[in-house]
C-alpha cells in the first residue's frame, strides 16, 4: 500500500483509511492508527452533529456506564475522575478530552452519513457515498473501518403495546428523551427490566416521580460501589497512568471472573446474587416475586446497580416493581393480564434496542450486495470475502472498550503490514470445513436473538472465533497469524497512487 501525505483537513476524495463513526470505537481505532501507522491519511465521518456515539445519543435521567470506567476508558488515556461507575456527562467530558489531546477532532467530519460502500476490484478502492447537509459526497478510501456499533440509532425496538394510542399521558423512549419532560410528582411507569430501566428508576425517584417498573421477566441485579477505594489509594501512591493500568487489569479480571463463575457454578452464583438482592431490598418476598429470573446468571446481561440505589428506591418505597404480562395500554396506564391497572401519567418504554449492523450501510463488492449473515468473522473484526474492510464491536459481558481496543490494535497491525509489504488488498478466506457457526454476539437476550440471522458467523476456533472471553480473545487476536485465513495481494502501482483519482 503506497501512502499519501496525511491530510487532516481533507474531507472529500482519496484517502488511505475511512473510519465510519465517532463513538468510542471510532476514537479507539483512530488513536491506534495514528500510533502505529502515522504516515497513513485517515478521516472519521460521523452521521450525528458530534462525537460520542451512544453517550451523545442517550440523555435520559441516570444515564451512566454499566461497568466500571477504568475498563471502559481507553488504556492509553487514564481516567482521573473520582467515581468508578460514571455518568453520561462525565463520559462525554472524558471523550472530549481524548479527541482533543490526540488531535482526533481535526480528522473528524460531522453530519456526514454513509449510505453505501462499494468495493472496486478494478481500482482496489472503496467508493463510499455519503449524505451531508451540503449534498452528496463521494469518498474513495483504500481501507474502510465501520465503527457504528450494533444498534439502530433512529429506531429503537418497538414492543407494539396494544392500545398505546389510547394512553392519556405521554409516551417516551429513553433513546429519545425529551428535554421538556417534567416528571416531579408524576406517576411514571417504566416498562422493561434491563440496564436502562435499572438506571432510570432511581434517577426518576430522586427527581420526585412516583415510579413503577413493569417487567415481564426479572433480571439479575448486582449492587456495586460507585467509588473504588483501591483506586483512591493507588492514585495517591502511583503516577496516574500506572494507577489506571493497575485498576484496568484488576477490574477486567474481576469482570472476567464473575462471568466465568456464573458459567461454571450458576446455582451458587444465583444464590449469591439473591442474597445481595435481599440485603438491598430488605425483603425476601420482594426478591422471590420480582428478582428471581427463570434463567441462569449471565445467560442474559447482568445489571449493575451503583451504590445499590435501585434497591434502595424499592426498599424506601420510592419505587415499586410489578411483574407480569401487559394485556394492553388503557387511558389511565397499563392493564396487566391479571386485570390490575398500573396507573401512570408518563409511560417510558425501556424495552431494548433494535439491531442494525454496519450502521445500515449498503455494503457491496463489485456491485454485488454483501450478506453479513452468510459470512464468517475473522477474529471478530473482518468479514469473509470482503476486501479491506474491518468492523468494531465491543463486549456484551464486559466493558465495551476491552474488546474494541483489541480490534483497534488488530486493524492497525493489518494496515502496518499492508504498508510494510507493499500489499494493497487483504481479504479473509475461510476454509471449507468451518461448519455452520453461530452468531457473532451469541446471547439469548431478546434484542440479540431477534437479529441473530443478520450477524456474521463465528466458530470455536481462532481465527474464526470471538468468544466473549477477554483472556482467550486477547491471545487469539494479538497473536493471530496474518497468513492464516487472510489472502494478501498487490495491485498495479499506477492504480493505487493516492494522487491519481480513480475513474468515475
Amino acid at each position: 500500500m503506497q501512502t499519501s501525505e496525511p491530510r487532516a483537513g481533507s474531507v472529500g476524495g482519496d484517502l488511505d483509511v475511512l473510519i465510519v463513526g465517532a463513538g468510542v470505537s471510532g476514537i479507539n481505532v483512530a488513536y491506534r492508527l495514528q500510533e502505529r501507522c502515522p504516515e497513513l491519511s485517515y478521516r472519521i465521518v460521523e452521521a450525528r452533529e458530534g462525537f460520542g456515539g451512544t453517550w451523545d445519543l442517550f440523555r435520559y435521567p441516570g444515564i451512566r456506564s454499566d461497568s466500571d470506567f477504568f475498563t471502559l476508558a481507553f488504556p492509553f488515556h487514564p481516567w482521573r475522575g473520582d467515581e468508578a461507575i460514571v455518568g453520561g456527562a462525565q463520559i462525554m467530558g472524558y471523550l472530549r478530552e481524548v479527541v482533543g489531546a490526540y488531535g482526533i477532532d481535526r480528522h473528524t467530519t460531522y453530519s456526514t452519513k454513509v449510505t453505501s460502500a462499494d468495493w472496486s476490484s478494478a481500482q482496489a478502492r472503496w467508493r463510499v457515498e455519503c449524505a451531508t447537509p451540503d449534498g452528496p459526497l463521494a469518498l474513495t478510501p483504500r481501507f474502510l473501518v465501520v465503527c457504528t456499533g450494533y444498534y439502530d440509532y433512529d429506531h429503537p425496538h418497538d414492543p407494539r403495546l396494544p392500545g398505546v394510542e389510547d394512553f392519556a399521558g405521554r409516551v417516551v423512549h429513553p433513546q429519545f428523551w425529551p428535554d421538556d419532560l417534567r416528571y416531579t410528582g408524576a406517576r411514571v411507569a417504566v416498562v422493561g427490566s434491563g440496564a436502562t430501566a435499572v438506571s432510570l428508576v432511581p434517577a426518576l425517584a430522586d427527581g420526585g416521580a412516583r415510579v413503577t417498573m413493569v417487567q415481564r421477566t426479572p433480571s439479575y441485579v448486582l449492587a456495586q460501589p460507585r467509588r473504588d477505594a483501591l483506586a483512591d489509594t493507588l492514585r495517591r501512591r502511583l503516577p496516574p497512568g500506572v494507577a489506571h493500568q493497575v485498576m484496568r487489569v484488576r477490574n477486567s479480571g474481576l469482570q472476567w471472573g464473575l462471568f466465568q463463575a456464573c458459567k461454571i457454578a450458576p446455582n451458587r452464583m444465583r444464590r449469591l446474587l439473591r442474597r445481595g438482592a435481599v440485603a438491598g431490598t430488605g425483603s425476601r418476598q420482594v426478591v422471590d416475586r420480582h428478582f428471581d429470573p427463570p434463567y441462569n446468571p449471565w445467560e442474559q446481561r447482568l445489571c449493575i446497580d451503583p451504590d445499590g440505589g435501585f434497591f434502595t428506591a424499592i426498599r424506601d418505597g420510592q419505587a415499586r416493581v410489578v411483574t407480569g404480562a401487559i394485556e394492553r395500554v388503557v387511558p389511565q396506564g397499563l392493564r396487566m393480564s391479571d386485570g390490575t391497572v398500573v396507573e401512570a401519567d408518563v409511560l417510558v418504554t425501556a424495552t431494548g434496542l433494535s439491531i442494525k449492523l454496519y450502521g445500515g450501510i449498503d455494503v457491496r463488492v463489485d456491485g454485488a450486495p454483501v450478506d453479513a449473515g452468510a459470512g464468517y468473522a475473522y477474529v471478530g473484526a473482518m468479514l469473509s470475502g470482503v476486501p479491506n474492510l474491518a468492523f468494531c464491536v465491543g463486549y456484551l459481558n464486559m466493558s465495551w472498550t476491552m474488546r474494541s481496543d483489541l480490534t483497534a490494535r488488530f486493524v492497525a497491525r493489518v494496515l502496518r503490514r499492508l504498508v510494510d509489504t507493499g500489499m494493497d488488498v487483504v481479504v479473509p478466506e475461510p476454509p471449507p470445513d468451518l461448519g455452520p457457526g453461530r452468531p457473532l454476539m451469541d446471547m439469548p437476550s431478546g434484542y440479540l436473538a431477534r437479529a441473530a440471522h443478520l450477524m456474521p458467523r463465528t466458530t470455536r476456533r481462532y481465527p474464526w472465533a470471538m468468544k466473549q472471553n477477554v483472556v482467550l480473545d486477547a491471545w487469539g487476536t494479538n497473536r493471530a497469524d496474518l497468513d492464516n485465513g487472510l489472502r494478501w495481494s498487490r495491485y498495479p502501482r499506477h492504480a493505487v497512487s493516492a494522487h491519481d483519482a480513480p475513474p468515475r
